[in-house]
C-alpha cells in the first residue's frame, strides 16, 4: 500500500487524485508544517516538504512531477499519462517537466518571496518578478492548448491536473479565467470533475 504525506492546499493535490483516479489504496498522513520536523519525517523528506509519496516497498519519492510521472507509469491502464512507447509521451514529459522547472518555482518564488533574497527590501521585487514570470509560462501553456483539448496523448493526463492545481495557486484568480482562455477551458473541464471537486472540499484550490 502507498502511504502519502501531504497537507491540504498543497502539490500533494495531484498525486491523492492520481492515486484516486489509479483505484490504487493508500493512507493519507497529514503533516503540519512546522520548522522542526520530526526525524522520521526529514529521513523520507531532507527538505521537510510535502507532498512525499512512500511506495509499497518502502522507498520514498519526492517532487510532485515525479510522483505523478511514477504513478503513470505504474498504473498504466488508469489513463494518468502515456508510458514508454505510447503516442504523446513526449508531450507528456515536456509539460510536466516544464511546469516543475518553471511554472512550480515560480509560484513558490511569489508565496515565499522571503527564500529568495537576504535583502528584507527586496521581497517585493522578488514577488513581483516571479508574478510576471508566472504570466509568461501561463501563457505559453494557453498558446499550447491552442486547438487542443489536452497537453498531451489527445486525452487528459496528469500533466493537465498539475497545470489546473498551478494555475489555481496565482493570486489573481479572476485573471485566470479571463486572461488565458484555454488554460481556462481545460480547467473548467478538469474542477466540473466530481473526484476532483470533492479533493477541492479539503484542498480548497478554487471557489465553487
Amino acid at each position: 500500500m502507498y502511504k502519502l504525506y501531504t497537507r491540504p492546499g498543497s502539490g500533494g493535490f495531484v498525486v491523492e487524485a492520481a492515486l484516486k483516479i489509479a483505484g490504487a489504496p493508500f493512507d493519507l498522513i497529514d503533516v503540519k508544517k512546522t520548522p522542526d520536523p520530526a526525524p522520521d519525517f526529514l529521513a523520507i523528506s531532507p527538505m521537510n516538504q510535502v507532498p512525499v509519496l512512500v511506495l509499497p516497498d518502502g522507498n520514498a519519492v519526492t517532487e510532485t512531477a515525479a510522483m505523478c510521472i511514477l504513478l503513470a507509469e505504474r498504473h498504466p491502464g488508469a489513463g494518468l499519462g502515456p508510458v514508454a512507447g505510447e503516442a504523446g509521451r513526449a508531450d507528456f514529459l515536456r509539460w510536466m517537466a516544464f511546469m516543475a522547472a518553471a511554472l512550480y518555482p515560480a509560484d513558490l518564488r511569489y508565496f515565499y518571496a522571503h527564500r529568495y533574497t537576504t535583502d528584507a527590501g527586496g521581497i517585493e521585487a522578488v514577488k513581483q518578478a516571479a508574478l510576471a514570470e508566472m504570466d509568461r509560462e501561463i501563457g505559453i501553456l494557453d498558446r499550447a492548448l491552442e486547438g487542443r483539448d489536452w497537453l498531451a496523448a489527445g486525452r487528459r493526463t496528469l500533466a493537465d491536473l498539475y497545470m489546473l492545481m498551478l494555475v489555481c495557486w496565482y493570486p489573481d484568480a479572476g485573471k485566470t479565467r479571463t486572461a488565458w482562455p484555454n488554460v481556462e477551458r481545460v480547467s473548467a473541464t478538469l474542477r466540473a470533475d466530481p473526484l476532483l471537486a470533492e479533493l477541492n472540499v479539503r484542498h480548497e484550490m478554487w471557489a465553487d
